[in-house]
């Protein structure tokens, strides 16, 4: 699984107002590290065999009607019962199938569990199969979830009755963590693995899609089909899935010939769908070859829903992403942001679908590699630069979350079993993965992962499996690695000094660990050594101890030290003594992303505009994009300002020609305006928003017929907002609409932003003398969201209230104009259920 938290969108951003205001964290996460809790990987008592199902749905009321057939033995201790979850279901009927016939058993059913009493003492291996007639009601879960997985329905129900025009109709299922025995009895842990098969019954009108292979499809009476979907190989039951939507099939290359790669798209985005996942037959070759084991399974398709709960989910064979993943031509014209989950959904059924965490405790067994295989596709597709790149920002995302640095990899003591799914698992996991795959080798490391693949496959793993795989293929003992990094946590925190030895002509370079809490950490170091400009790597052994010392010799002193180049070890912080022009000269000479980074980082944070500027030029677009932003605050030469102009029209990436289209209009100059109304007309994203926000600082009056003759939503959410005195002063409303949903919040954006709130209080009025429902619903979806937040605040409870009865007020004095007044009630009523909701 993916959790998007790494951007911010329009809606995210709202919140964040809001929940800043009420002094409360909207991403808090719980502690997970306490020792008085120890949460053991659940006993298997029952072996699961093997699932089937009939389902149908009420779409008015949200429910399922379902039919599973659940076949099972006795783990090793010969039992006579067994437990299933079953999660706020109604029960109609439990019964033990015996050949043709079936057979009434006893049974309790409480506590979202029920309780079955077999015929007789079962042994291991003596299969038995249960028939459980019942009832999924997902809407009764009250369990909201938590950051990564925001909600744990299992089963959703997306504008079922069809009442938003602008939304389609859909249903889908979400079974990580423990989910997915809301809507079919399982033993719901990630320990269990069962082969399936589901027959899914829904109107002709609808695509369906699920685990396996869709072996047949008949029409019934009353307009009904039924598809018939098996998955012949064994996984979890978190991982069952199902989607019901009226979806385009995309079909791409089949992964050697063989491997159906099917893309799930809206209709009216099926045109999208080679260009948003098209490189996924490569990157199922790739990670075949990659990790020595041939991808596993009978298909693999992708699909984008609506409303998810999530980033996005590894349901084998049949992947689901969030509607963020949705993209225009424009914005794949400058980066697809889907690539990177592609790649770690993808690596998911290798680790999580093939070799399935043994328990949440080990969930870096799952999400880790998935994290890593980003690294190892980024690497291989385009290079180092933009792999170190990615790696060193999921670092940096971790350390901005200092509470996890006291989490072991592996941990017994969460609280819930949600709050694995943080930094931890997922960033600190990949970059320990990234150490390790450079102290082994590839060679090793890589045949280690196959043998730990082979070993484990359709069933589970933990660490400590992986560690022997790694150990039979090295010969090396790798618990030293894994005490430290898997079973303990913090970050080496270190500080470095030098000194040079004239007489004996060495270098002395003392490194000492610094960090409060953390234990003291063993690794190995690089030690880059500069002289004459030419480098020599060195490669040094940091023991567990306060302080290490090493000599290397040199003819003279050093031009420049440089440790851990290639960002290879996971520091917490570098305390260094480096100069400003020893920093110049590690920009100039080094080749690694991680100290060019480094040194770049020096120059913006003591205005040595001489390396900025250069940086520029760097040969990776995301450091001239870094270059160019920190430009921003700097007065630039005639000269410069030429070079600058130079990039804005012909860089090869269309994102660091935004950022140079942007600094540009800083200088006010109108001799640029041809620059921003091409860019306006250009199929990139970034430079035709750019462009547009450029002009309305130099040429208002030109901005407006730009944003007149362009289409609605066309541009980003958070570029409008930047745009919105002009929008609200000249009523362009196409644009408005696309943001009008959000001025139901101009309470709390009068405290935190004056000049914007006078905007967005015009734009609530004008927004609800509009007969537009989506926006109103949009709100109201916005506004419970953040109510969920800052309920126990009374002043922001209290304006959530009061501006809800002025959007009444507002609609009730509009219904007595306009001639639609169905929908102007409908409006009405939407405030009204949100007010007594929030009372």
């Amino acid at each position: 699984m993916l959790y998007v938290l790494n951007y911010i969108d329009m809606k995210k951003y709202l919140i964040a107002i809001v929940a800043t205001i009420a002094t409360i964290s909207l991403y808090g996460q719980t502690e997970t590290s306490g020792s008085e809790v120890y949460r053991a990987t659940p006993s298997k008592y029952t072996e699961l065999k093997h699932t089937k199902l009939k389902v149908c749905f009420d779409f008015d009321k949200k429910t399922l009607d379902g039919e599973a057939w659940v076949t099972a033995s006795p783990y090793f201790y010969a039992n006579d019962s067994v437990r299933l979850n079953a999660k706020s279901m109604q029960i109609h009927k439990v019964e033990l199938v015996k050949g043709k016939k079936t057979q009434s058993v006893k049974y309790i059913y409480e506590n979202d569990f029920i309780n079955i009493f077999l015929d007789k003492k079962y042994n291991k291996n003596e299969d038995y199969t249960l028939y459980i007639k019942y009832t999924a009601q997902p809407e009764l879960i009250d369990n909201k979830g938590t950051v990564a997985i925001t909600d744990t329905k299992g089963l959703y129900f997306i504008n079922p009755t069809g009442e938003d025009y602008e939304k389609p109709t859909q249903i889908w299922t979400q079974g990580e963590t423990e989910s997915s025995s809301v809507w079919f009895p399982t033993i719901d842990r990630p320990n269990q693995k069962t082969t399936q098969e589901i027959y899914i019954t829904v109107p002709d009108k609808y695509v369906t899609l699920s685990n396996g292979i869709l072996t047949s499809s008949v029409k019934e009476a009353n307009g009904l089909r039924t598809d018939y979907w098996v998955m012949d190989k064994k996984h979890a039951p978190y991982l069952f899935f199902m989607a019901v939507g009226e979806f385009q099939v995309v079909k791409d290359t089949a992964w050697r010939g063989k491997v159906a790669v099917d893309y799930y798209m809206e209709k009216d985005k099926g045109h999208l769908g080679k260009k948003i996942f098209g490189n996924t037959s490569e990157m199922i070759e790739f990670f075949s070859k990659k990790y020595g084991y041939d991808f596993p399974w009978q298909k693999y398709a992708q699909v984008i829903v609506r409303d998810f709960v999530s980033g996005a989910m590894e349901n084998t064979t049949a992947v689901s992403f969030s509607e963020y993943f949705n993209q225009t031509e424009t914005e794949l014209a400058d980066e697809n942001r889907a690539e990177n989950t592609i790649a770690h959904e993808l690596a998911h059924h290798w680790f999580g679908d093939l070799v399935t965490t043994e328990s949440w405790a080990n969930l870096t067994m799952n999400e880790s590699f998935a994290n890593y295989a980003e690294y190892l596709w980024l690497e291989y597709k385009y290079g180092k630069d933009v792999a170190d790149y990615h790696l060193l920002e999921n670092n940096m995302y971790y350390h901005r979350e200092p509470d996890d640095f006291s989490k072991n990899l592996v941990r017994f003591a969460y609280e819930d079993k949600e709050d694995m799914f943080d930094k931890v698992s997922y960033n600190k996991g990949g970059a320990i993965l990234h150490m390790l795959r450079d102290y082994l080798g590839d060679d090793a490391f890589f045949q280690g992962i196959a043998i730990y693949l082979k070993e484990n496959e359709y069933s589970t793993g933990e660490a400590h499996q992986f560690r022997l795989a790694l150990e039979k293929v090295s010969g090396k003992d790798l618990n030293w690695f894994f005490n430290q990094w898997y079973f303990s946590n913090g970050n080496p925190v270190i500080k470095i000094s030098e000194k040079y030895d004239t007489q004996a002509k060495k270098i002395e370079l003392k490194l000492s660990q610094i960090q409060e809490e953390a234990p003291l950490f063993q690794f190995p170091l690089e030690v880059d050594i500069y002289q004459n400009g030419k480098k020599v790597r060195h490669s040094v052994w940091v023991d567990a101890k306060k302080e290490n010392i090493f000599t290397f010799d040199a003819d003279k002193a050093p031009q420049l030290v440089d440790i851990n180049p290639r960002g290879v070890i996971l520091l917490s912080q570098e305390e260094t003594n480096k100069t400003k022009e020893q920093y110049q000269f590690q920009y100039r000479h080094a080749k690694d992303y991680k100290s060019r980074n480094e040194a770049l980082e020096y120059a913006i944070q003591n205005l040595d505009k001489q390396t900025i500027f250069q940086a520029t030029s760097d040969v990776f677009f995301r450091l001239r994009i870094k270059a160019l932003s920190a430009l921003e605050s700097e007065k630039l030469t005639i000269k410069e300002l030429v070079e600058i102009e130079k990039i804005a029209k012909s860089d090869p990436e269309n994102l660091a020609r935004a950022n140079a289209i942007k600094l540009l209009a800083l200088s006010a100059n109108k001799k640029y305006i041809p620059i921003y109304e091409q860019g306006v007309k250009t199929n990139s994203a970034a430079i035709k928003s750019a462009s547009i926000l450029s002009l309305s600082k130099i040429d208002p009056e030109k901005c407006v017929q730009l944003l007149q003759d362009t289409k609605a939503n066309e541009l980003k959410e958070e570029d409008l907002m930047e745009l919105l005195p002009l929008l609200i002063d000249n009523k362009i409303s196409h644009h408005l609409q696309t943001i009008s949903y959000s001025f139901i919040l101009y309470p709390f954006v009068e405290q935190s932003d004056y000049n914007k709130a006078k905007y967005f209080k015009e734009g609530f009025k004008w927004s609800m003398n509009q007969d537009d429902i989506s926006s109103i619903r949009k709100s109201s979806i916005l506004l419970k969201q953040i109510y969920s937040q800052i309920a126990q605040y009374p002043v922001a409870k209290n304006a959530i209230n009061k501006v809800i009865e002025e959007a009444i007020d507002i609609k009730k004095e509009l219904l007595n104009k306009s001639e639609r007044t169905t929908t102007i009630k409908q409006q009405i009523e939407i405030l009204e259920r949100l007010q007594n909701q929030f009372k």
